[in-house]
């Protein structure tokens, strides 16, 4: 992963049917140090004043926010850097209308959109337009500043340069690989309703190509105003921080928990699926299009134990941002739609693997090693990222009916630089800990290694444990590895020893990462025996008919012999 955001970009601004273009769009991406610390800058403004200083205020206020905004110091945070930075063009443009009486109508809309690590920065005044498009669908993250009446619609009400104070909105959205942002002017929004713009966002082109077509379209549909449009795509992100950590921990009320038949947020809760200490599960339906999803709210005593708070935010935060197959997903919701602390789930249909272990027939030698390969790709596409799940267990995989698997519950998962397990105590279910984990160790790989080889020593033994089973509240001692062919005796030798290093209490004689325990697994599928040789089985249980015909011929033998001698 990439440490600093990337972005593809493209823009087209036309004067349509105008005689002069009055707006200005602009890009920055600056170097990678200041893509770190200050982010991406794409900003829009459409001038009003006519050729008598419309398009000197649009330019003035794009080129001047930029320039200050990257000279200011990044510790006063995207909304008051940009507040500070575009200040100045307002009271320059407010004095040109009150000294030059030929610029009295000088003012311009002006919005932005700053991308810094994993968020972005909305600053807005005026009618142009910052859309969003997750997952395809459109979202409009900015407010018209326009008079409602059906005969003032047209009338804008704040702009750069109207006043000599300035009022601007500012909100902040999180940032997902492959969202794209469109920003646009009232020249294509004014002729494009949200669908239209929908759709020609979804086409698939590039952002250039994309911008273009909005443009052009926009045209051919009867705008008879500028027409400007950027496109961005989000093709890399950051690793998170600690500060992007804090605003996910939103300071949305935990009210005591919702019964089944309650609506929340446009959810029908249909019922418990599972209640637990901490947390309550509901299967639920989206009221706007019936899909059923699962909904998890956090008990109210989570907000007298910070820590557990701390750890239900985060699942849901990791879990929107961490983008593979083998992983269970969290729909992320705008702060606008939640009215409570809550996540939301797609419903997968399965089984866990700890209640498939249990149950006949026992999985055999094939399809248990491809569901320990799916896992390990799981467990990898969260420790590529930097991120340690730290309670890996069959309770925590569901088998879909597909053959298929999904990773859950990211509660305590490690995102390393972020101290995140004040109050938790050692991470983890105990008897698939890390004997290390107990000793105050955070978590990496080796330690997912271990977890992995105890999920699956568990799941082809039926439910025994390498060593034993650990109590809670108690430390695991250095003992002897029971044997998997112990309980499993038509299980091939190989496996077994792949499972024995993978659990080894000395991290250092363990696998280096779950791939290279995968890659293992899968060449002894490939190369090794199928199953342990069966000992060999006595004459007697072979053949018992010539056992006994053998056993009366040697007894007559014997005893001809002795009245001979006698």
């Amino acid at each position: 992963m990439e440490d600093v955001l990337q972005i593809r970009s493209g823009f087209s601004t036309q004067a349509g049917k105008r005689e002069t273009n009055e707006d200005y769009v602009a890009i920055y991406e600056g170097d990678k140090r200041q893509r770190s610390l200050m982010g991406a800058v794409a900003a829009i403004a459409d001038g009003m004043g006519g050729a008598l200083g419309g398009r000197q205020a649009a330019e003035t206020t794009v080129r001047g926010f930029i320039d200050a905004y990257f000279n200011l110091p990044e510790t006063l945070g995207v909304d008051r850097a940009a507040s500070s930075a575009i200040m100045p063009m307002n009271r320059w443009i407010y004095s040109q209308r009150r000294s030059d009486p030929e610029l009295k109508d000088m003012a311009t809309t002006f919005s932005a959109l700053i991308l810094r690590g994993r968020r972005a920065h909305i600053i807005h005044i005026g009618d142009c337009r910052v859309y969003r498009l997750r997952d395809q669908h459109l979202q409009r993250l900015t407010s018209d500043h326009i008079h409602h009446h059906p005969d003032m619609r047209h009338v804008i009400h704040r702009a750069i340069g109207f006043e000599d104070s300035l009022h601007l909105d500012y909100s902040d959205r999180s940032v997902k690989l492959h969202d794209r942002f469109l920003l646009c002017c009232d020249g294509i929004h004014g002729v494009l309703n949200d669908r239209r713009i929908e759709l020609i966002l979804n086409e698939g082109s590039s952002p250039e190509e994309c911008a273009q077509r909005i443009a052009d379209t926009s045209l051919q549909s009867g705008s008879k105003d500028n027409v400007s449009s950027i496109v961005i795509d989000i093709v890399g992100l950051p690793a998170p921080d600690q500060n992007e950590l804090a605003l996910a921990i939103a300071d949305l009320p935990v009210p005591p928990l919702p019964r089944t038949g309650e609506s929340v947020d446009g959810y029908i809760l249909e019922s418990v699926i599972f209640d637990g200490r901490y947390s309550r599960l509901f299967l639920a339906t989206r009221s706007e299009d019936d899909r059923t999803l699962i909904l998890k709210f956090p008990h109210p005593r989570v907000n007298d134990e910070e820590a557990h708070r701390k750890a239900f935010v985060r699942e849901a935060w990791v879990a929107a941002r961490v983008h593979s197959p083998w992983v269970a997903e969290t729909i992320e919701q705008s702060p606008e739609q939640q009215s409570r602390l809550y996540s939301v789930m797609p419903y997968y249909q399965g089984e866990t693997l700890e209640k498939r272990l249990l149950r006949e027939p026992r999985l055999g030698l094939e399809a248990g090693v491809q569901t320990g390969i799916n896992l390990s790709k799981a467990v990898y596409s969260l420790n590529r990222r930097r991120i340690f799940h730290r309670d890996i267990k069959p309770e925590n995989v569901i088998l879909l009916e597909d053959s298929d698997l999904k990773l859950l519950d990211l509660g305590v998962a490690r995102l390393p630089g972020i101290q995140d397990d004040a109050g938790l105590g050692a991470p983890g279910t105990p008897s698939f800990m890390a004997p290390e984990l107990y000793n105050g160790e955070a978590g990496n790989e080796s330690s997912e290694v271990y977890a992995l080889g105890v999920t699956l020593y568990r799941m082809f033994s039926a439910g025994h444990y390498p060593y034993g089973e650990v109590e809670a509240f108690t430390r695991p001692r250095p003992g002897k590895y029971t044997t998997l062919l112990q309980y499993r005796p038509d299980l091939p030798a190989w496996l077994d020893i792949i499972l024995a290093k993978a659990t080894e209490f000395n991290p250092d004689k363990r696998f280096k990462d779950v791939m290279e325990l995968a890659f293992e697994m899968e060449d002894g599928l490939v190369r090794g025996a199928k199953s342990t040789p069966p000992p060999a089985q006595p004459f007697m249980e072979r053949d018992p008919v010539r056992f006994w015909q053998s056993v009366s011929f040697i007894l007559t033998i014997t005893l001809f012999a002795v009245i001979v001698l006698q």
